[in-house]
């Protein structure tokens, strides 16, 4: 791809570096400690990467992505032979009310679905350039990104660049949620999750991209629509954010925190990568996580209709 400035960074969006408050006390134990961090400058894809221009990366590329690949039985020992073909997680609503202590009622493993074909083999893309491409894993949107020149967000620059300025604020848009009766600020479940989507952002799905209002820094999408991944292994909480990592000033803020190492985590003895922002599922009553400081942790491996990405360019030295 090409190394000049100008067209490396059409359609992204320059964010200058400084300090913030990362996380949040108010919500999920994963969000806490709150602590500040320093980012240097970077560019940020101004939305998130879409069907069309993920097909532009495969019809140059011949990228075979996770989902369309057979896992290696060698790598699920015990699992049901069934479920080792190419396939992906696609959402499905339950007819009713369920309890919200089994994910199994909502999601399942469907071959045959992947990034031309979200919810199965008998859907498409079709209509959908516009929107962001879903049914990625890790090891895709990293390939996207390398072969755009570009790279994926760490957790913090994620997480400044979608607070838009309002430093410390719940939302991408402030302290709270949508006013009531006004229309949604952000492509989110609306009704009681997982079976009741009464769609008042005009969306059962997916959105296409830049629908909806931009935070502070003119980004669209850092709230709702897809999460998306961040280059950061996946730790419980922040109390190691930051360490190792030389301070940005005399009073010790450390500057561009990464975590590059895994966690060991007991029963997960897969790896996990951070995903932020949320998505079109997520809903007060189950996930209020289509905020900044909301984080999750999935195998690099796994792909949903729900998830995709966004890249970044950073200031070279």
């Amino acid at each position: 791809m090409t190394t000049d400035t100008r067209t490396l960074t059409k359609g992204m969006t320059r964010i200058d570096g400084d300090t913030f408050w990362m996380g949040s006390e108010d919500f999920y134990p994963e969000e806490r400690p709150v602590h500040q961090v320093g980012v240097d400058g970077f560019w940020i894809d101004t939305h998130q990467v879409t069907v069309a221009q993920f097909r532009r990366f495969v019809k140059d590329t011949g990228h075979v992505s996770t989902a369309e690949t057979a896992p290696d039985p060698a790598d699920y020992p015990g699992a049901d032979p069934a479920l080792l073909v190419p396939g992906s997680l696609v959402f499905t609503p339950p007819p009713g009310r369920v309890p919200l202590d089994d994910y199994t009622r909502w999601w399942s493993f469907v071959p045959g679905a992947d990034w031309r074909h979200p919810e199965g083999p008998d859907s498409n893309v079709g209509g959908r350039e516009h929107h962001p491409v879903t049914q990625v894993s890790y090891s895709d949107a990293l390939a996207y990104a390398r072969w755009a020149g570009k790279d994926l967000a760490t957790e913090a620059e994620w997480e400044f660049a979608a607070r838009g300025g309002l430093d410390r604020k719940a939302y991408v848009w402030g302290d709270h949620d949508s006013p009531p009766g006004k229309r949604p600020l952000a492509n989110v479940w609306q009704g009681e999750f997982p079976w009741q989507n009464l769609a008042l952002d005009g969306y059962e799905g997916t959105a296409p991209v830049g629908k909806f209002p931009p935070n502070g820094y003119g980004l669209y999408d850092m709230a709702g629509n897809v999460w998306e991944w961040t280059s950061d292994f996946h730790t419980g909480d922040h109390s190691t954010s930051g360490k190792n990592i030389a301070p940005a000033h005399s009073c010790c803020i450390p500057r561009n925190p990464r975590v590059t190492t895994a966690s060991v985590v007991e029963g997960e003895p897969r790896p996990r990568r951070v995903i932020k922002g949320g998505s079109h599922l997520c809903a007060p009553n189950y996930c209020l996580r289509y905020r900044p400081a909301a984080r999750q942790g999935e195998t690099e491996e796994t792909s949903t209709c729900h998830i995709g990405f966004r890249c970044v360019v950073r200031d070279r030295s």
